[in-house]
This record gives structure tokens, sequence and C-alpha cells, in this order.
């Protein structure tokens, strides 16, 4: 089974994400570490950041990568494990708001696919980038 970078490069949506993950420095840790869930924006999420704030937080791989870290949480959660109001550690050590009352929310993106199972953990397709405080 392709690992979480494998499965994002073949569904062909998540360029910016995994150019992103390329220059945080995280593309081998997704690879080979885990496992992980990880809420991945696609590319129509990331062009909803303006361009100029993308291309200086490109520039600036420390900041990407806590951004990144922010969108995944160890282990395989999947969407049937998610019940209510949950706070949940993110692997950048802050917490996300996942609510799983009606649809599920993460913070205030919306998982559009959920459970896309990887070797190392599992992806769901979030609409917006989520920020740490």
């Amino acid at each position: 089974m392709p690992n979480i970078v494998e499965v994002a490069k073949e569904a062909g949506s998540f360029s910016t994400l995994l150019k992103a993950a390329e220059v945080a420095g995280l593309v081998d840790t997704l690879s080979t570490g885990g496992p992980f869930t990880i809420f991945a924006p696609t590319d129509d999420a990331f062009s909803k950041i303006p361009s100029e704030t993308l291309n200086a937080l490109l520039k600036d791989s420390e900041k990407l990568k806590g951004i990144l870290l922010y969108h995944g949480i160890e282990g395989k959660v999947k969407s049937t494990d998610l019940s209510g109001v949950m706070k949940v550690k993110t692997l950048q050590g802050q917490e996300i708001t996942i609510d799983a009352t009606s649809g599920v929310k993460v913070n205030d993106a919306t998982v559009i696919k959920a459970d896309i199972e990887t070797d190392n953990g599992i992806i769901h397709v979030i609409d917006k980038v989520i920020l740490p405080s």
C-alpha cells in the first residue's frame, strides 16, 4: 500500500501541499514515519490564501513546518472514531477542535473526503488551510 506522500501525489490535487512539505523538510517523515492522521488541504484550499502570503510562507521553512505539522495528529484516526466535539493535540503541539456533530469540521475547515487509507496513516481532505494561533 502506498504511503501518505505517494497517495497525495497520485490524487493530483495536493501539489501545493507536497511542495510545502518539501520546503519544510517533511517528505521523509510523511513517507516513512507514522502512523499519522493528516488533514490535507487541497490545491483549491491553498488558493484561498493570498499569493504573496503563500509565497512568503514557501520561503520560511520553519513557519511552514509549524503550519503543516498543525494539520497532523498521531495515530490512524478514521471518521468513525470521531464523535461530538473534541480537542486533539497536533504534531505541532497546539490543539485543534474536531467537530463531528454534523459532518466533520477541523477548526473552521470542512472534511470533504474522509478515510483515505495509506500504509502509514489516514488522510482526510479538507477545504481550507488551518493556522495555529
